[in-house]
C-alpha cells in the first residue's frame, strides 16, 4: 500500500468529531489564536560523557566479539560529546481547520574520543572506517493538520508509545518519518495511529536507512504500522491497548495498566503493569517468533522514600524485541540490560530518595538491582534473526545502577540538570549480554519561549 493510500485513509479520521464539537469553545482548534501566536521554540544544550569497560568473562570472549565491527571489539569504549537540539512548534491557524509546521535541527560534537575508544557508547556518529567523526548535524520537519482535537502529521516526528517509541537516552534523540494520528475528542480517550517508513538512530548523521531493530540481525522489513488506545477515567488509573505490525516480520499487542492509591497524606501506594505478546508474520525475516512477555511493578512512597519491587517474565524461545531504541515500557528495561532473553524470568528492588526533604530541593538519588535467571535459548529458530545471539541453557545475569540527579530550582540557570550514573553489569555464557562497568556524565541546560 502506498503513502498516499495510506494517507488517504488516515485522512476521513479527521472527522470523527461532531461539527458541533470542532465549533465549541471546548476544542482545541477553536482556541488557535494563529500559526506564529501560538509558536514555541526550545534549545537544548547536551553534553554527555559515557566510558564503558568490558571485562573478560561472560559475553565478552572472541565468540561474542566475533559478530561485532572492529570499532566494538576495544575492551574500553569512552566517548564525550556535545550536543544542541533545536526545536519549533508552530501554532495552527486560525479557522475549523487549522494548519502547522514542527521542526528540528540537531548538532552533535566531538569533544573526546579516540585509540579505539569509540563505538559502543554509541553518542558520536562513526565514518566507513568505524572512526567518530567530529561533529555531525540533520534536521527535520513535519506537516501537521487540525480539526477540533484531531491531529494529522506527515514528516520527521518524534513520538512514544509502548510498541514504538523515540529515544533520547544519547547526546541526540531518535527520529521517525512517516504519518501520524492523534485524536483526543474525547476527555478521558486518546486513540492514536500511524505508519513509518524511516528511523534515523541517535547517532545517525542521515536519513533514509530504513528502520531499526534493537535485537534481530535478519533483514528488515520496510515499514511500521501503529495504533492505540489510551483511557485514564480518573487520575488513579489508567488502561492502555497498542498493536502494531512490523512488515514481514511480527505482530505485536501491548496491554498495559497503571494505578496509584494515597494512603494518606505521606504514603502512597503504585501499580504498573506491561503485557506483551508477538507472533511472526508474512515472510517471518526474523525467523519463528511466539512470545509472550509482561512485568509487573509496586512503588511504596512515603514522604521522600519510594521503594519498587517488580517482577518480569519471558516466555517464547526468542528474545522480546521491538523496532527502534526506545520502544519497551517493561519494568526491567535498565540501563544496560532489558533482561528479556528467551524465557527468561527476572526481579527488581529500587530505592530512591528525594533530598527536598533534608533542605536539598533538586536533588534525587536512587539505587537499583535486577537480577535474570532461567534463560534458555537452545529452541531458538536456528535460521533466524536471533541465532546469533548463543543464547544457551542457564543463563543468568545481573545489574546494580546507582544515580544521582540535581536540577536547579531557581534563577538565571533554572533547569540546569546534572546526572551522574554508576552501573554494573554481570553475567555468565548462556545469556548474551556483555559484562561491563559504565560511567556516565550528563549536564543539560534548556532555553525556551514564544513568539
Amino acid at each position: 500500500m502506498s503513502h498516499l493510500t495510506r494517507a488517504a485513509l488516515l485522512l476521513p479520521l479527521l472527522g470523527i468529531a461532531p461539527l458541533a464539537a470542532a465549533d465549541s469553545d471546548e476544542s482545541a482548534q477553536s482556541a488557535a489564536k494563529g500559526f506564529v501566536e501560538d509558536s514555541r521554540w526550545n534549545l537544548l544544550n547536551r553534553s554527555v560523557y559515557d566510558r564503558r569497560d568490558y571485562h573478560n568473562g561472560g559475553r565478552n570472549g572472541a565468540a561474542r566479539n566475533a559478530y561485532k565491527p572492529r570499532s566494538e571489539r576495544s575492551d574500553l569504549a569512552e566517548e564525550w560529546g556535545y550536543g544542541v537540539i533545536g526545536t519549533f512548534t508552530s501554532g495552527f491557524t486560525q479557522g475549523q481547520v487549522g494548519f502547522g509546521v514542527d521542526a528540528h535541527a540537531l548538532l552533535g560534537v566531538k569533544l573526546d574520543s579516540g585509540g579505539g575508544r569509540a563505538g559502543k557508547a554509541r553518542l558520536l556518529a562513526l565514518d566507513n572506517d568505524g572512526h567518530p567523526q567530529r561533529s555531525y548535524d540533520r534536521a527535520g520537519a513535519a506537516v501537521k493538520v487540525r480539526v477540533s482535537n484531531t491531529v494529522l502529521s506527515y514528516g520527521e516526528q518524534r513520538l512514544k508509545t509502548p510498541v514504538f517509541s523515540a529515544s533520547d537516552s544519547r547526546l541526540l534523540p531518535e527520529t521517525f518519518t512517516g504519518w501520524w494520528l492523534n485524536s483526543e475528542e474525547i476527555d478521558t480517550l486518546k486513540l492514536v495511529g500511524g505508519h513509518f517508513t524511516d528511523d534515523a538512530d541517535r547517532n545517525a548523521s542521515s536519513h533514509g536507512k530504513g528502520l531499526v531493530v534493537n535485537y534481530s540481525n535478519g533483514k528488515r522489513g520496510d515499514s511500521i504500522d501503529v495504533a492505540g488506545a489510551v483511557w485514564n477515567p480518573t487520575a488513579a488509573f489508567g488502561a492502555s491497548l497498542y498493536t502494531s505490525r512490523y512488515e514481514d516480520t511480527w505482530n505485536q499487542q501491548y496491554l498495559g495498566g497503571t494505578f496509584s492509591h494515597a494512603l494518606d497524606a505521606h504514603r502512597s501506594l503504585n501499580l504498573d503493569l506491561n503485557l506483551y505478546r508477538t507472533r511472526d508474520t508474512g515472510k517471518a525475516l526474523s525467523g519463528r517468533i511466539d512470545n509472550t512477555t509482561w512485568s509487573l511493578i509496586s512503588r511504596y512512597r512515603q514522604d521522600a522514600h519510594t521503594l519498587s519491587l517488580g517482577w518480569q517474565q519471558v516466555h517464547g524461545d526468542t528474545p522480546f524485541d521491538y523496532v527502534s531504541r526506545g520502544a519497551i515500557y517493561l519494568t526491567n528495561a535498565v540501563q544496560l540490560s532489558d533482561f528479556n532473553a528467551p524465557n527468561e524470568k527476572s526481579w527488581q528492588a529500587r530505592y530512591d530518595f528525594d533530598l527536598s526533604s533534608v533542605g536539598v530541593p533538586g536533588l534525587l538519588l536512587s539505587a537499583l538491582y535486577v537480577r535474570g535467571f532461567d534463560i534458555d535459548g537452545s529452541h531458538v529458530d536456528s535460521s533466524g534473526g536471533y541465532a546469533y545471539l548463543g543464547y544457551g541453557q542457564g543463563g543468568k545475569h545481573w545489574e546494580r545502577d546507582l544515580e544521582a540527579r540535581y536540577v536547579v530550582q531557581s534563577g538565571q540557570a533554572k533547569g540546569l540538570t546534572f546526572s551522574l550514573r554508576h552501573d554494573v553489569h554481570r553475567g555468565n555464557t548462556a545469556q548474551a549480554e556483555l559484562d561491563s562497568d559504565q560511567v556516565r556524565l550528563a549536564v543539560e541546560y534548556p532555553l525556551g519561549g514564544s513568539f
